[in-house]
């Protein structure tokens, strides 16, 4: 099925005004009903088909149809996929590209739009269409993530041993392991059956991918830690772009960034409805209070050090992110 998919990528059919109609597939890994997908669906597909006058068709592979982060940002890179909502995959070559999940770094969602939809964010990515060949649109939403697990945790004595599903990225395993825990890294579609069959104890997310990936149904309950926040990028293919004329590249830009705008709005909303949703779901919540929160921090402290030591840019980097509060 996914080679036929893919075989499909750049059809063309013919409009209305008798111009070519290219077909945009775009992928993610969200779940149908995240705030990604709700935006996609409510904003991105309607904005492009109608202001592109029918010269552009938008399908919408969600919850990692067309392969997981990986594959799917691979294919936008080579072509065989249009665009793409990817987390930061890209950033094991893209030293920058991390930035905005280095840890307790960022104060509120106010502060997370300061500085990527400015010139920090320029900045972050001005490396990703020559090395990767693919085009930047918008930054998007996936939120504060915090720690879901099968028992509680209230003190850093309870991260000691827990197995921990993180993302595959050193940033996100160096993190759990200055906690305590265990990590085990895997794809996030492989996240429900692993907490079904107790092969990790938990997982971190922002709880509106808790909700709508349905793992509170193998999750009892949720620390608020807010340890990091997860941005996502729209992208597209650059040999695709560049095909496109003038006024159908404008009508993706004004759309990539419309949509995302609104899924930021979605998913900052979201939080109080998700966690009402868990909470009657029997899921309970545990705000760390400020000395437990300094703890967490003071833990991630190594990883600063070691950017530091690292990157000659990274100090002075996080400098302009925290003026921006």
């Amino acid at each position: 099925m996914l080679s036929l998919i893919l075989s499909g990528c750049g059809s063309k059919s013919t409009s209305s005004s008798g111009e070519k109609t290219k077909t945009i597939k775009i992928a993610n890994y969200f779940a149908k009903d995240h705030p990604q997908n709700v935006a996609l669906r409510e904003k991105f597909k309607p904005m492009v088909e109608k202001e592109s006058g029918g010269t552009l068709k938008v399908q919408i592979y969600d919850n990692s149809t067309l392969g997981a982060e990986k594959e799917f940002y691979d294919g936008v890179r080579n072509g065989t996929i249009e665009m793409g909502i990817p987390g930061l995959i890209m950033q094991s070559d893209i030293e920058k590209m991390a930035v905005p999940e280095w840890p307790f770094l960022f104060k509120d969602y106010e502060h997370v739009k300061k500085v990527l939809n400015g010139p920090i964010g320029k900045e972050l990515t001005e490396d990703l269409e020559k090395k990767h060949g693919v085009k930047p649109l918008a930054w998007s939403a996936n939120g504060f993530r915090m720690f879901s697990s099968n028992k509680p945790v209230k003190t850093m004595k309870d991260f000691d041993g827990l197995r921990m599903r993180m993302p595959n990225i050193p940033n996100y395993i160096q993190l759990g392991k200055l906690l305590g825990m265990n990590v085990t890294p895997m794809p996030i579609s492989e996240v429900f059956s692993a907490l079904e069959q107790k092969v990790v104890d938990g997982q971190d997310n922002p709880i509106a991918t808790l909700r709508a990936s349905g793992w509170y149904e193998v999750q009892s309950d949720v620390l608020e830690s807010n340890h990091m926040f997860s941005p996502n990028i729209y992208i597209i293919n650059s040999k695709f772009y560049n095909s496109l004329s003038k006024k159908q590249q404008s009508v993706i830009e004004k759309a990539s960034k419309e949509a995302a705008d609104y899924e930021f709005d979605l998913m900052e909303k979201s939080y109080e409805t998700d966690k009402k949703f868990l909470t009657k779901k029997g899921v309970k919540f545990h705000t760390p209070d400020g000395a437990f929160e300094k703890k967490m921090e003071e833990a991630s402290k190594p990883m600063y050090d070691d950017f530091y030591k690292k990157y000659d840019w990274a100090e002075e980097l996080v400098k302009k992110v925290k003026a921006e509060q």
